[in-house]
Formats: C-alpha cells, sequence, structure tokens
C-alpha cells in the first residue's frame, strides 16, 4: 500500500478564451502560479518531500521544454527537472498518468503533473519551403500519415453525429445543458487566480436550447455541430500533486485505481475514448454503474454522445457541473483539468466514491483514467 498512488491539491487557472483574458500570457505564465499554489498547499498540509519532477502535458507550445521552464519561474528550484509529454488532447491526463506508474514503481514520491496551453500565444508554424516557393503556414501537424483519414476535428464531430445518428436537437440540448450547470456552479476553490482573471471567461448563462438552435452550423452548411454546442479555443492550466497514499495519509485524496490509453478509427476521433474506457473497466473490474461521476472533455457534444452511446454511461452524470461546451478547452490542460474538476466534487462533504476521467485525441486515440476517493 506504501506506493498506491494519489491525487492531492489540485488546482487550476480559470480558463480564459484565446485572444482575450490571457492573450499575452505563454505557457510559463500559466503554468508557473498553478504550480506555486500547489506546493505551497502541500508544504502547509506538512508534506515537506522534495519534488521529483514536474510533468506537464503540452500541444502547441513554443517548444524548450515549458515543463521545466515553468517549474524555475515557479521557484521551485534548479533541481527540480521537467518534462513535457504531447499526446494531444489527451496530454494533461497522461501526465498524471505517467507520473502515477512513477509513484507506484516506488521510483519517486511526489510529483507535479497536470498541463498547460496557450493558444494564445502559440507560435506561428511552417512548412519547410520547396526550392523556389514561400514556406506554407500550418495550424495544426497531421493526426494520421499519408493513406489514413485525417479530418479536422470539426469536420469529424459532424461525421460523427450523421455517423451514429446524433441530431442537432440532442446536441443543442446537451450543450443547453452545460452551460446552464455551469454557470450555477462555484468553481472558486480549485481556481488559481491570474491577474484580473478570477473566475473561466466563456461561461454565459442563459444559453438555451432555443438560442442555441439559431446558430449556424460551424464546419460544413449541412452540419450539426456550432459554436454553441463545441468548446471554445482557449487558455489555461491545471496541476495536481502525485504521491504516495501514505505520504498523503489523512489529507483530501483521490486513489488512482487505474489508467488505460487505446488507439481507435482516425476517422473518428471522438470515439477514441470507448476502447480505452472498456479497457480501464476490463482492468479494474469495475461496471458502468459503479461510476458515480464521469467528467468528459466536451470537444463536441456530438463526441460526449457518441461515446456515452458505446459504452453505456449514465448521461445524468457526466459533468455534471457543465464542461468544455461552456468552460472552454485548452488542449494540452483539459485532461488534467478533468481531474481537478473530479476532485472538487468528489472530496466535498458526501462526494461522489468513484469518478472516470476521459478524453477523445485527434488522430483516434483515447485515455481514460479511473480514481477513488480516499476515506
Amino acid at each position: 500500500m506504501n506506493h498506491v498512488p494519489v491525487l492531492v491539491a489540485p488546482r487550476r487557472t480559470p480558463i480564459g478564451n484565446a485572444g482575450h483574458g490571457f492573450a499575452d500570457l505563454t505557457t510559463t505564465d500559466l503554468a508557473a502560479p498553478v504550480l506555486r499554489d500547489v506546493l505551497s498547499s502541500l508544504r502547509g498540509a506538512g508534506i515537506d518531500a522534495e519534488v521529483d519532477d514536474v510533468v506537464l502535458g503540452n500541444c502547441l507550445g513554443p517548444g524548450g521544454d515549458p515543463a521545466r521552464i515553468a517549474a524555475l519561474q515557479a521557484g521551485l528550484g534548479v533541481h527540480v527537472p521537467g518534462v513535457t509529454i504531447d499526446r494531444q488532447c489527451g496530454s494533461g491526463l497522461d501526465a498524471v498518468m505517467q507520473a502515477a506508474w512513477r509513484v507506484h514503481s516506488g521510483a519517486d514520491e511526489l510529483i507535479l503533473a497536470g498541463g498547460v496551453e496557450s493558444a494564445s500565444t502559440a507560435p506561428w508554424r511552417f512548412w519547410p519551403p520547396i526550392p523556389g516557393a514561400d514556406p506554407v503556414r500550418y495550424s495544426r501537424a497531421p493526426f494520421a500519415p499519408q493513406g489514413f483519414p485525417d479530418p479536422d476535428m470539426g469536420v469529424a464531430a459532424d461525421d460523427l453525429a450523421r455517423f451514429r445518428g446524433i441530431s442537432r436537437e440532442r446536441q443543442d440540448a446537451y450543450a443547453a445543458r452545460s452551460h446552464t450547470l455551469a454557470a450555477a456552479a462555484d468553481f472558486s476553490a480549485e481556481i488559481v487566480p491570474i491577474g484580473d482573471m478570477h473566475r473561466d471567461e466563456r461561461i454565459r448563462a442563459g444559453m438555451t436550447e432555443a438560442r442555441l438552435a439559431r446558430l449556424r452550423p460551424g464546419f460544413g452548411a449541412d452540419g450539426t455541430a456550432t459554436a454553441g454546442n463545441s468548446c471554445g479555443i482557449s487558455d489555461g492550466a491545471a496541476v495536481v500533486a502525485v504521491t504516495s497514499a501514505s505520504r498523503a495519509a489523512g489529507l483530501p485524496a483521490l486513489r488512482i485505481l487505474g489508467s488505460a490509453v487505446a488507439g481507435s478509427d482516425p476517422a473518428f476521433p471522438g470515439l477514441g475514448p470507448v476502447p480505452a474506457i472498456r479497457k480501464l473497466l476490463r482492468r479494474t473490474g469495475f461496471h458502468t454503474a459503479d461510476l458515480d461521476v464521469i467528467e468528459i472533455t466536451e470537444a463536441f457534444a456530438s463526441v460526449v454522445l457518441a461515446v456515452s452511446d458505446e459504452v453505456g454511461l449514465d448521461e445524468s452524470k457526466i459533468c455534471p457541473q457543465g464542461g468544455a461546451i461552456a468552460l472552454g478547452h485548452p488542449w494540452g490542460a483539459s485532461g488534467a483539468i478533468l481531474l481537478v474538476r473530479l476532485a472538487s466534487q468528489m472530496l466535498r462533504q458526501g462526494g461522489a466514491a468513484v469518478g472516470l476521467a476521459a478524453c477523445a485525441i485527434g488522430g483516434g486515440q483515447g485515455i481514460a483514467m479511473l480514481v477513488e476517493r480516499v476515506s
């Protein structure tokens, strides 16, 4: 039991709309204050172990290992290393998964893990120029090689809705629920304010199904994904401390019961969580009926609904305080944000006992983690 990994001190920034609240802040500017706050919380709780590493997920950063740079800027000390990993939208959850395995092995005692994304300051990228031609800018790297489907995510969401028969009306109803729940929730306990930003920037009260129905399709005239039933492009960071159950004894914590990654058809990346969730439940011996709260990255309403239908989830347990449709989706941070959200709901008085976090990933991958409240 000494090396059972647990999550403590979950924190995140507010989520900002790209080009707005955090328009001038880099990945380092966003991650460093959260790292600093998490470490301060640990020290205040009597956990004085040295930080073995900082592991952060990131998709579109400037390179140069943002995790290490953020660790230095946070004042963790030159002796604290850092590593940045990229599993696209699953990066933040993968960072925590890797940290958990290192603690489980007994190799490390304390790792700060999570994710960060600054879409606002992500550098422009160019393909190497063909002789005699100018460089060509691209907005994203390929998710799959030549010969495989590689749709943009909005197009893929529309294709998934058609493939699974998920109507525009059902998507808008789910989105209205996300907006309504988020507008009614108080996220202040989990948020580390950054400058003048104290709350999530995208949340809007009053986003009814009727209002959402008036929005035009965003990715093709015959599509059903809109700006209202899809996530926003966002900036933000989230971090949790991963340590052993014995070291965190007496503290509010989530025990990691298991995790899994899986590949799926690149044509329908939104279905990526399905094999990951099934693998995770099979490994742990849990069933969908055992899940009390489920956090899935709401990149698109069609994605969440397709995964729910396929796995047989209880929709009322999915993102019960709203999700990325209302809050935003800072890609590299979103998986870690799911864990912060689970912790806030599970560690309160009378909170849920078992929670699931899952992300769909561009190119056809999924990642999932199962956590349990420590009594």
